[in-house]
């Protein structure tokens, strides 16, 4: 549980600093590309992140919106990833 709490805690941190959005707007269920928080740049950021923070490797089929919509997608993600390595 203090895993995903860091988790969020780190991705929130980084999705404010890179895209200048007031911290206290970014919630774990905040729709991140609808609500025009993430663009483009931004999301070739948070992926560049992921694998430099969680060794997660995100692979063309999984450049799915439904996978970055939120943190809290996001933060499922990445356990799913690191998931997946483990087995």
């Amino acid at each position: 549980m203090d895993i995903i709490i860091s988790q969020i805690e780190q991705l929130r941190n980084f999705i404010s600093e890179i895209t200048f959005s007031d911290i206290d707007k970014i919630q774990d269920d905040t729709l991140l590309f609808e609500e025009g928080i993430f663009d483009s740049l931004g999301f070739l950021s948070l992926v560049s992140f992921l694998n430099e923070e969680y060794g997660v490797e995100v692979t063309n089929d999984e450049l799915s919106e439904d996978n970055f919509k939120s943190i809290k997608a996001i933060v499922e993600y990445i356990a799913k990833k690191q998931n997946s390595r483990l087995d």
